[in-house]
């Protein structure tokens, strides 16, 4: 696992901005952290960096939020309100996850049964510097996407 502390919000939005950099067809990014440890801001800051033009805010309420104006689509998901995993299978799910955009799923551990097998795990905390994002890649493509994005050789953290 590798952790990285941003110290602004700013600094929190340019990590995702440079992560969409990276970011490739059919990447999954599962987000989780305390409400208002920066999960949407992480977003935001991916959308920019994809080109996005619509304002991105939350989809508490919608769950699904779909982007289409950038270099990717992108999909963004907040599960926080379902009860169950099985839930999602009515959103059709499988379309997203397994789609040719990016999913971007915050609360992603609510879901963690209907996860993919290769995908980047990301946990934010709130600390005293600031946000603490500890990557957990899942599978030989995100360890890339990680060293890319940190500068770190991932195999030192295994």
């Amino acid at each position: 696992m590798i952790k990285i502390v941003t110290k602004t919000p700013q600094e929190l939005e340019y990590l995702g901005s440079r992560m969409a950099e990276l970011v490739a067809p059919g990447d999954f990014i599962a987000l989780d952290g305390d409400l208002g440890a920066g999960k949407t801001l992480m977003t935001q800051g991916m959308a920019k960096g994809l080109g996005v033009t619509e304002e991105i805010v939350s989809p508490t309420f919608t769950i699904i939020h779909e982007y289409e104006t950038g270099r990717l689509p992108l999909y963004h998901m907040d599960v926080y309100r379902l009860k169950q995993p099985e839930e999602m299978y009515d959103l059709g799910y499988e379309e997203y996850f397994y789609g040719e955009g990016v999913t971007v799923v915050e609360w992603a551990q609510i879901i963690e049964p209907l996860l993919p097998d290769e995908y980047l795990g990301m946990e934010i905390s709130v600390v005293p510097e600031g946000r603490e994002l500890s990557f957990v890649p899942h599978g030989d493509r995100y360890e890339r996407l990680i060293e890319e994005l940190t500068g770190c050789d991932y195999s030192k953290y295994r």
